[in-house]
């Protein structure tokens, strides 16, 4: 059973950075395939980034409302996937998910982000 745990979420002001992290348990591997989505009060899943690839060949994709501003990234030696949020927006205000394979695969609990202006 896939095992996802994400961490790092808080409460940060318009302009500031937060990290999140997913991290997979010891049987489970953070696939070639990853996904960060979020899920603001009263609104649907929305798709924010995806990785592609290992061994350190990756392919990237953000929606255009974090283009520049997150950051998707992974290590595989310790199975966790990242996203680096710069430039919060009071948008960005939401559950933050990772996910594997898929924006509706197998994933994590969350971890709140909520960005005050």
């Amino acid at each position: 059973q896939v095992q996802l745990v994400e961490s790092g979420g808080g409460s940060g002001q318009s302009g500031g950075s937060l990290r999140l992290s997913c991290a997979a348990s010891l049987y489970t591997y953070v696939g070639l395939c990853m996904v960060w989505v979020r899920q603001a009060p009263g609104k649907e899943l929305e798709w924010v980034s995806t990785i592609y690839g290992g061994a350190g060949a990756f392919i990237t994709n953000y929606a255009d409302s974090v283009k520049g501003r997150f950051t998707i990234s992974r290590d595989n030696a310790k199975n966790t996937l990242y996203l680096q949020l710069n430039s919060l927006k009071t948008e960005d205000t939401a559950m933050y998910y990772c996910a594997k394979d898929s924006a509706y695969g197998p994933r994590g609990q969350g971890t709140q982000v909520t960005v005050s202006s």
